[in-house]
């Protein structure tokens, strides 16, 4: 499963891509209104960061404004993606522009039946948001589960992004439920590194080997 972090901060994605884990970058117009600079700009900073898909979402609920947005948004680097909403003028554009041969990910997915919607319209990406269907006590890995298996009942060529991903339970529920992708804020990403047996079992290790180096020193 492809790990995307969803951040507009140029520092936090630079600190991830170094380690070699992360495939793309989601961003909204929340995140990157949170950044100093031309957005544009930062936008073509991290693809040349992350080299792999980086979306970024029109602004405009209007099909005309879709499409010209999002042919902005995808000439600003060839890693580029267009995050659109499902809506009725979102799937449209999405069917335009991806007959255009652009990468369309289309966002705030809520439902198995819009999944469908955007898979036939040709989106790359789809996002169902998890932690706001848990916000609201409904099961959003339960959505996971049923995108998964219709899309693979049709051979859908629309990879599942699983967005909205609050804690590290949904990252491993989603890759054992077959998601192709997930996207999460840097710290739930910082999260996945700890576990208490790791840091006890490295500080004993130090310490034995301490005791080996001082035994050592007084021969």
């Amino acid at each position: 499963m492809k790990l995307f972090v969803d951040t507009g901060n140029i520092k936090d994605i630079e600190a991830l891509a170094s380690l070699g884990i992360i495939d793309g970058v989601t961003t909204n117009p929340s995140l990157l209104a949170k950044e100093p600079g031309d957005f544009r700009e930062n936008l073509k900073r991290i693809c040349a960061i992350v080299r792999g898909p980086v979306s970024g979402e029109v602004i405009a609920t209007d099909f005309d404004g879709m499409m010209r947005e999002g042919q902005e948004i995808a000439a600003l680097d060839p890693y580029m993606v267009v995050k659109l909403p499902l809506t009725r003028n979102g799937i449209r554009a999405c069917k335009a522009l991806s007959s255009e041969g652009i990468r369309v990910n289309v966002t705030l997915v809520f439902s198995a039946a819009q999944a469908l919607l955007a898979a036939k319209a040709g989106a790359t990406f789809v996002s169902p948001f998890v932690g706001r269907l848990d916000d609201i006590a409904t099961n959003g890995m339960e959505l996971i589960r049923e995108i998964v298996e219709i899309y693979d009942n049709y051979e859908f060529t629309t990879e599942v992004l699983v967005a909205s991903c609050r804690h590290p339970i949904h990252i491993v529920e989603a890759a054992r439920l077959g998601a192709d992708i997930c996207t999460c804020p840097p710290a739930v990403i910082d999260q996945m590194f700890n576990h208490p047996l790791t840091t006890s079992g490295l500080e004993r290790f130090l310490k034995d080997w301490e005791k080996v180096q001082a035994a050592l020193t007084t021969k």
